[in-house]
């Protein structure tokens, strides 16, 4: 058995590394395009007629001529799979042309019918019988309906009607789509994603290539409180099966409300599920309401009806194996029972889009993979065990935002303010749930559970860079007591998880469990460890450890209209797959949906933000013209075990905690917001300002004026090249105030993937604190050279990332940047072939 490696590397069959020269390699591969596999004599006859593999083993040559087609079979295979999915994708592109042609040709019959209509507006009377049946884009049934009532007969009838309405969506032109902001089809894409313009409601499309057989996907997406982390509970109340080996169900599904200032959802459903002449699958839904005359269901205490227009899932049969899926959700959420300013959350269709439609794509896309690597786990723990400990985050963390009392949750008088609500539970089956009085987590003595849960309304804060920051920096709005009170109630031991590479956040350590596989809508499975917590009076002289399970997503600011999440709960050392959790947390939802599309350099134009000259409102204005959030709701939520007698004690604390926690996080919002770049003395101006193509000019011509050579690797083809060749550059490029204490002020690509941090917390991190010893005493050496000679090579080393991670760098170039008055604007650092140790 033999490996390949990179790099001209090879695996022979006793283990040890072969290396060839490019040379060698250049010969083995030209004689491997004659002959890819040549018998013990040709491999003997080769090395005589190449002298440059004379000294290569005849064992070797074979071994490497098995690898080499062994790599080819791999690329071969991987070809065939990219070829099979641009395949599938250029036909649901075919089709998507085609709906687009009709849709052109009905905007055009629809636009003379208009016209033809204006120029006749002078009639005194006209024939109404003639009207077009199609009107904004939308298809009308002719009134004619067979009778519909909730017999066999009628549900069928209700369902068929369904299914036209579901199709002439999915694949036809009853609904004018747009494609969704930020989202462009194609092989490496989770689909084709598109959102509704000017009909009724909000709705969401999209098609897709999954990697599973029709009935698994039927199976899958059926199961939507799987996938779907707002849905409750779906029942089935009644089953019906047709004549054409369908079947009908009758369902009542109810949706968590996403924050505190609206109450959940419910519908009232019809699902009928068949498969048509061409062999698809077809899984349609709607809403049974007075129009349908169908069998009813009586409004539902605290819950608001909400309306499912015509949806569902077409599932096609893809050549080569898998699945092409289209989806339709089309919604009316009943807007008018939520405040004003939460109006655009029940309205967007990209929210619908973000929380639901690309929701089941994305588990589809999970799957796949593990069915496609079965024997992947991590830490020891199967996928599908880690998917089961998100679900159980999110779910506990919704049950207690919503806090339903039919759970047990019964809520607290306030305290003359009603800016905190304290609900607390003390029923049988939530305790039991946690396990709380014979597991070995919970202590005992725990016989109840207090949630503490608030809203507040944010300005200027985008919600990705805001999770970032309180992810990273838990001490800016932690308190510490609350972490001890919490850790109290879990009998923590010495934790054996297994190694991992750990984010250290100073306190704070972040090890990675698992992460969904798609970009669009990153989601961070992991454990946070929390050094030296004092559990007990005990714990004050050696402080022990405490853990955390956290589940972390929204993250990427460029996903449009999703919320950002943290929630977590403490666990104790076994981790065990059922191991009691009281998940806390906080939801961040973005309400400027119609402005929620972050421009693609979002990065770029922070990474560009200098020191130079005030900022103004232009700073402001940029960002928002880019598509930056201005408005969005944070909804918090904490809960806390506790002994019953302790209940007062207990609930004036939350509230403390949860006011304490508001006041940090719109501290932070606020030094966050770009309006505000402008005081932090840091990270000011977009990168298309004059000013930040002059910091790039002033460092390439300062490094040409000291060294008396071109900026290594980096193109000179004008100033905007110049900026984006240094924030593209491959070494890391760190700039530093020329003070006292020298802190970072702009670092480009390369420079904030080797300090591991954001641009946003750039400025907490001091030159001295990513040096090691020897590179400090090296730095403080030749810092004097730096500011007299202009430049200084410092000898390669190790320094530290943010996370306390080493890095090791071949060498370090120093020199001045100088302004335009020749004088010392700031100090330039780039570190040469740095990788992580």
């Amino acid at each position: 058995m033999s490996m390949s490696c990179k790099d001209g590397k090879s695996l022979d069959d006793n283990g040890k590394y072969v290396r060839y020269t490019p040379e060698q390699v250049e010969a083995l591969e030209r004689l491997y395009h004659e002959c890819p596999k040549p018998s013990s004599m040709r491999r003997q006859q080769l090395i005589r007629e190449c002298p440059i593999l004379s000294h290569i083993e005849p064992r070797q040559i074979k071994v490497w001529f098995q690898n080499r087609r062994e790599k080819q079979r791999k690329e071969s295979s991987r070809l065939q799979g990219v070829n099979r999915k641009l395949s599938a994708m250029n036909k649901l592109l075919m089709e998507e042309n085609d709906r687009l042609q009709k849709q052109v040709s009905q905007l055009v019959y629809e636009n003379g019918y208009f016209r033809k209509q204006t120029q006749t507006t002078k009639l005194a009377s006209k024939d109404t019988s003639c009207e077009s049946v199609v009107t904004s884009g939308q298809h009308h049934l002719t009134p004619q309906h067979p009778p519909r009532d909730a017999s066999p007969a009628g549900l069928l009838s209700i369902a068929e009607e369904t299914l036209t309405e579901f199709l002439s969506k999915a694949t036809g032109t009853a609904v004018e789509w747009v494609q969704m902001p930020g989202m462009k089809p194609g092989p490496d894409s989770i689909g084709i994603i598109a959102i509704s313009h000017g009909c009724t409601g909000m709705a969401a499309r999209a098609c897709g290539l999954v990697g599973l057989d029709p009935t698994r996907v039927a199976e899958i997406l059926k199961d939507r409180p799987s996938w779907y982390r707002d849905c409750r509970a779906v029942e089935v109340l009644n089953m019906l099966p047709t004549a054409n080996g369908g079947t009908i169900e009758l369902l009542y599904m109810q949706l968590y409300a996403p924050t505190t200032l609206a109450p959940p959802r419910d519908f009232w459903l019809l699902r009928y599920t068949t498969v048509t002449d061409d062999g698809s699958f077809v899984v349609c839904e709607r809403s049974l309401g007075n129009t349908q005359n169908g069998p009813s269901m009586p409004p539902v205490q605290n819950f608001v009806r909400a309306e499912m227009l015509p949806s569902g899932y077409l599932i096609r049969p893809c050549e080569g194996g898998g699945s092409i899926v289209h989806i339709v959700d089309h919604m009316n959420l009943e807007a008018w029972s939520v405040p004003e300013v939460l109006c655009p959350l029940y309205e967007s269709s990209t929210v619908l889009a973000q929380k639901t439609t690309m929701a089941a794509l994305r588990q589809l896309r999970q799957l796949t993979l593990e069915v496609s690597q079965p024997n992947v786990t991590n830490w020891g723990r199967r996928p599908a065990a880690l998917r089961a400990l998100s679900k159980r985050l999110s779910r506990g963390f919704n049950e207690a935002l919503n806090g339903f009392s039919s759970e047990g949750w019964s809520m607290l008088d306030n305290d003359g303010m009603d800016d905190v609500t304290i609900l607390v539970n003390s029923s049988p089956d939530k305790l039991m749930g946690l396990n709380l009085s014979f597991a070995d987590g919970f202590t005992s003595l725990s016989n109840a559970v207090l949630c503490a849960k608030a809203s507040m309304l944010l300005q200027s804060a985008t919600p990705a860079i805001l999770l970032r920051f309180l992810r990273e920096h838990r001490s800016e709005w932690v308190d510490s007591n609350i972490d001890a009170y919490s850790a109290a109630a879990v009998k923590v031991g010495p934790c054996s998880l297994p190694g991992a590479r750990a984010c250290n956040f100073g306190g704070q350590v972040i090890l990675p469990l698992a992460h969904t596989v798609e970009h669009e809508e990153a989601s961070l499975l992991e454990v946070v460890k929390l050094e030296g917590v004092c559990h007990s009076p005990e714990d004050v002289i050696i402080p022990r450890d405490m853990f955390l399970l956290q589940l972390c997503s929204g993250m990427d600011e460029n996903a449009v209209g999703t919320c950002a999440e943290l929630i977590f709960a403490p666990i104790d050392a076994s981790f065990a797959d059922d191991a009691p959790l009281l998940p806390s947390g906080f939801r961040i939802i973005p309400l400027d949906s119609a402005k929620e599309a972050s421009s693609p350099n979002r990065t770029l134009d922070l990474a560009s933000a200098l020191e130079t000259g005030p900022v103004g409102s232009k700073a402001a204005n940029d960002f928002k013209s880019s598509g930056g959030t201005s408005k969005s709701i944070m909804t918090i939520a904490f809960q806390f075990a506790f002994e019953s007698h302790m209940q007062e004690n207990v609930a004036s604390m939350a509230r403390k905690y949860v006011r304490s926690f508001i006041s940090s996080v719109q501290r932070v919002a606020l030094a966050l917001s770009p309006s505000h770049f402008g005081s932090l003395g840091g990270l000011r101006l977009p990168l298309g300002t004059p000013e930040a193509h002059t910091l790039a000019r002033w460092i390439c011509q300062s490094y040409r004026h000291f060294l008396g050579v071109e900026l290594p690797k980096l193109s000179s083809e004008g100033s905007e090249s110049v900026l984006e060749s240094l924030w593209h550059h491959s070494d890391a490029i760190i700039c530093c105030s020329a003070k006292a204490m020298p802190v970072f002020t702009f670092a480009n690509q390369a420079g904030l993937d080797m300090l591991e941090t954001t641009l946003v917390a750039l400025q907490d991190i001091s030159l001295e604190k990513i040096f090691d010893e020897n590179g400090r005493k090296n730095l403080c050496s030749e810092f004097p050279q730096i500011m007299q000679q202009g430049f200084a090579c410092l000898q390669g080393g190790i320094c530290l990332s943010s996370m306390g991670r080493p890095v090791s760098y071949e060498k370090a170039m120093a020199w001045k940047v100088l302004n335009e008055e020749d004088t010392a604007h700031c100090i330039s650092f780039m570190f040469v072939n740095w990788s992580f140790v």
